[in-house]
């Protein structure tokens, strides 16, 4: 309850949103040794210089994406994978990518210890999408991007919506695209979207 609490609290008042949230433990997709820290509205690190978002953010992220019980729905930017997981509760399938193999091998492992029999993590270059599920009814990037990348609109499903913070690393504002259209649904910080698989250092 004060998990929810302090969403409202945050600016989250889309109740499918905060249901999303709520059917997720955070603290099954947090690192080991900041479960405590899972339920308060901060990032938290991750491996590669990579953030778990906090989750304030990703409620609004899902609000905008308003996704549907029937969507297929794509992710740019796993993460922990707990995005993923709000949003299997509240879509049909959700295809998660990163460019950093371990944190997809973890997400895979979460999803499986929690049953998302329907969401599925593979590492790629977000900025390409998936086009062997394509094409998406919602499509989220967790990354700051000049535009929306050509690949990841073609993936789109006509009336299909695709939500992405726009803009450079002092200012960038969180965007809906629907129809040719863009809404602007306010100001939102989150880290570029690198291009490429990411490589874990060689073991010394």
């Amino acid at each position: 309850m004060r998990f929810v609490l302090e969403m409202r609290q945050a600016g989250v008042t889309d109740a499918r949103a905060l249901s999303a949230l709520e059917r997720t433990p955070r603290t099954h997709y947090a690192p080991e040794h900041l479960e405590g820290l899972a339920l308060d509205d901060v990032g938290l690190p991750l491996a590669h210089a990579q953030t778990m978002t906090k989750p304030s953010i990703i409620g609004r992220m899902i609000a905008a994406l308003a996704p549907q019980q029937t969507d297929v729905v794509l992710e740019v930017g796993s993460g922990s994978g707990f995005q993923a997981a709000a949003i299997s509760s509240a879509a049909s399938k959700v295809i998660t990518l990163d460019r950093w193999n371990d944190l997809v091998v973890a997400a895979r492992g979460r999803f499986g210890t929690a049953r998302l029999m329907r969401t599925y993590a593979f590492t790629a270059d977000g900025f390409d999408g998936w086009p062997d599920e394509a094409p998406y009814d919602r499509i989220v990037v967790n990354a700051a991007l000049d535009d929306f990348p050509p690949p990841l609109l073609e993936q789109l499903k006509p009336g299909g919506v695709i939500v992405a913070p726009l803009g450079d690393a002092q200012s960038q504002r969180l965007i809906r695209y629907r129809n040719g259209e863009r809404e602007d649904l306010g100001p939102i910080r989150m880290q570029p979207l690198e291009r490429g698989l990411g490589e874990a250092p060689p073991v010394a």
